[in-house]
């Protein structure tokens, strides 16, 4: 599932691990979402799109995995 994390997370001028902190999870798990090698729970989906100030719909590209018709 692709994503537009890091490009949010920049533009607001957050690091991985600012937003890490925020979300309760490590640096490593924001690396591994924005590269899309894990996909979030649905509770930390919501809550990185609240610290990015967006919607989980706009975050997250779910059509990328070919759902979508």
């Amino acid at each position: 599932m692709q994503n537009s994390i890091a490009i949010r997370r920049k533009t607001l001028k957050l690091s991985q691990a600012e937003v890490a902190q925020l979300a309760a999870v490590t640096r490593q798990t924001i690396n591994a979402i924005e590269n899309d090698k894990y996909d979030p729970s649905l509770s930390l989906a919501f809550k990185l799109a609240q610290i990015l100030n967006t919607s989980v719909d706009d975050l997250f590209d779910y059509r990328s995995e070919g759902n979508a018709k």
